[in-house]
């Protein structure tokens, strides 16, 4: 059986790790990063026609001061993200599938407060509050066949600690992803859409490949 290294912050590593196991993977969590809220001071919800979270721990992080602004819409980067602010409590989603530019393009002239990490991809114009923050894990993660691979910082982070990428295949969700990962593995293989069906899709046909290593 492949052995897959699931290496997202929880809670997303279960999640991976489940729908990995049903595809008949041997899923090993490992989580790179820990993911704890950050005490921030929250703006004037008036100064504003709406949210953007590019991630989902903006829902899950983000503490009592997300209950300021439930009354606005949320401009959301992905599903997960999307469904994080709705357990939070937030019922008007416009959900985008790319980027948080690509976000913002749909919200045209709508003065927006992105709820970021404290590492995160500046968005020229919009006002920002960091309410999480994602901690590295200095642990060497346990050996495996394929390594997932959700962001770059994560493809950088696990570049750095691996011991032998001659042996490890990797699957990324984006070719940036694959790019930070940099040279030297055993395979690399991009998912065709950035989600974790198709991330999984891509571990799935380094299997078939035969390139995944002994199992």
């Amino acid at each position: 059986m492949t052995r897959l290294l699931i290496l997202r912050p929880q809670p997303g590593a279960d999640v991976t790790a489940a729908r990995a196991r049903a595809l008949g993977f041997d899923a090993v969590v490992a989580p790179l990063f820990e993911i704890r809220p950050v005490a921030w001071d929250a703006p004037d919800p008036a100064h504003y026609d709406a949210l953007l979270m590019t991630s989902a721990n903006a829902a899950r992080r983000g503490g009592p001061q997300l209950s300021l602004y439930r009354h606005l819409p949320v401009f959301a980067v992905g599903a997960a993200t999307a469904r994080a602010a709705t357990e939070a409590g937030f019922e008007k989603l416009v959900i985008g599938e790319r980027d948080g530019a690509a976000v913002i393009a749909r919200a045209r002239n709508q003065r927006l407060l992105h709820l970021a990490g404290r590492e995160h991809v500046a968005l020229p114009g919009i006002d920002r509050c960091i309410v999480y923050a994602a901690d590295p894990v200095e642990t060497s993660p346990p050996p495996a066949d394929i390594a997932l691979l959700h962001s770059a910082r994560a493809a950088r982070h696990f570049a750095a600690l691996a011991n032998d990428r001659r042996t490890i295949s990797i699957a990324a969700l984006s070719r940036q992803v694959a790019e930070a990962a940099g040279e030297g593995w055993r395979v690399i293989a991009v998912a065709e859409q950035p989600n974790d069906e198709s991330l999984l899709a891509a571990a799935a046909q380094l299997c078939d490949q035969g390139t995944a290593g002994d199992g």
